[in-house]
């Protein structure tokens, strides 16, 4: 990660950052981690445990308020847009880390409108990265837990010790129960599609929303 001095982490929830990429951050104290977490800043609960999640990891962070209720109401792009517009910094970034189009299971619409909203602007100029690093997981369709993508483009296996450091901020920081889908999807193995340039994420981006869009029932 020597390249990566400055890195942006845009995820939906307090817990995204450590699911799918909590193991890079640990392996990587000497890099500039500032996370945006979208939804959940006037949430009681996992509000603080957030903050106390940025004191372990020695990073800096900030938190919106995307509506985030069950019903799962879609977003206009816009609305997202602006809200991560609002929540980064104004620099430049060597790298930024963000949600699928498709989502890292199936399925949550946050997930899948940020991915889209942070590509989007990346192709329109509106963000300044160097690269952009895309989660790449799925559940088959909720048959199993999410699991690394075989063929995306980074693929690293914890060590063990990073894998249980990470498995204790989800269970005891978060406080996530161990038999609860978080603990039980804590992935060891993380995976990420990496884009170069703009274009081939916005290219990437309109192949997926096809597929996935037609994949849906």
């Amino acid at each position: 990660m020597e390249f990566y001095k400055n890195i942006a982490v845009i995820v939906a929830h307090p817990d995204d950052e450590i699911l799918w990429c909590g193991g890079m951050i640990l392996l990587h104290p000497e890099c500039n981690w500032f996370i945006a977490c979208l939804c959940r800043k006037n949430d009681p609960d996992r509000a603080p445990k957030f903050q106390s999640i940025l004191k372990e990891l020695d990073a800096h962070g900030i938190m919106g308020n995307l509506d985030d209720g069950p019903e799962q109401k879609p977003l206009d792009i816009k609305e997202v847009q602006d809200e991560i517009l609002e929540l980064l910094p104004k620099s430049n970034f060597d790298l930024m880390i963000t949600h699928s189009p498709r989502g890292e299971y199936t399925r949550h619409l946050r997930h899948e409108e940020i991915g889209s909203a942070v590509i989007e602007l990346w192709n329109d100029k509106k963000i300044k990265t160097k690269e952009l690093w895309a989660f790449a997981y799925e559940d088959g369709n909720k048959k199993y837990n999410p699991k690394a993508i075989r063929g995306a483009s980074i693929q690293q296996t914890l060590p063990n010790n990073i894998w249980e450091e990470k498995y204790r901020l989800i269970t005891e920081v978060y406080g996530f129960d161990k038999t609860g889908f978080e603990a039980k999807s804590t992935p060891k193995n993380e995976a990420f599609w990496k884009f170069r340039n703009p274009e081939d994420a916005q290219n990437w981006l309109e192949r997926n929303s096809m597929l996935h869009n037609a994949a849906l029932p």
